[in-house]
C-alpha cells in the first residue's frame, strides 16, 4: 500500500483570486472584528489595526478564517492551516493567467481541484 491510500489526513489547496470593489467596507469590517475578538492581546490589536488599515489585503485575510470553509463538513477536523494575502494583477482573458500555474511548475496535474 502507498502512503496515499493509508493517511487519513488530505491537503486540501485552494486558491481564490478576489475584486475589492469596496476598500472601506472591507477595512471597516476587519477593524470591526478585530475590535471584538476578545483572545487578541492589546499590542497585537493595535499591530493588527494598522495591518488593515494600510493594506486591504491584510484585511481579507484577517477575515478570511479557513476553519470557516470546514467546520460544516461532516466527518472532518481541521488540523492545520495557513493562509495569506497579497495583491494580484488579474485578467481573466489574459493567455498569461493561470490557475495551476504553480503546480505544473512543481511537476504536479492539477486533478482533484475545482475552480469556481
Amino acid at each position: 500500500m502507498d502512503a496515499e491510500e493509508t493517511s487519513r489526513f488530505v491537503r486540501l489547496r485552494v486558491e481564490l483570486v478576489l475584486e475589492v470593489v469596496d476598500d472601506d467596507e472591507l477595512t471597516k469590517a476587519a477593524l470591526r472584528r478585530i475590535a471584538t475578538d476578545p483572545e487578541l492581546p492589546d499590542a497585537e490589536r493595535t499591530q493588527a489595526e494598522g495591518a488593515v488599515t494600510e493594506d486591504t489585503a491584510e484585511a481579507l485575510a484577517y477575515l478570511v478564517d479557513p476553519f470557516d470553509l470546514v467546520s460544516e463538513v461532516p466527518g472532518v477536523e481541521l488540523q492545520q492551516a495557513s493562509w495569506s494575502s497579497e495583491r494580484s494583477e488579474y485578467d481573466a482573458d489574459s493567455p498569461d493567467w493561470d490557475l495551476y500555474e504553480d503546480d505544473e511548475a512543481d511537476g504536479e496535474e492539477p486533478d482533484g481541484e475545482n475552480e469556481r
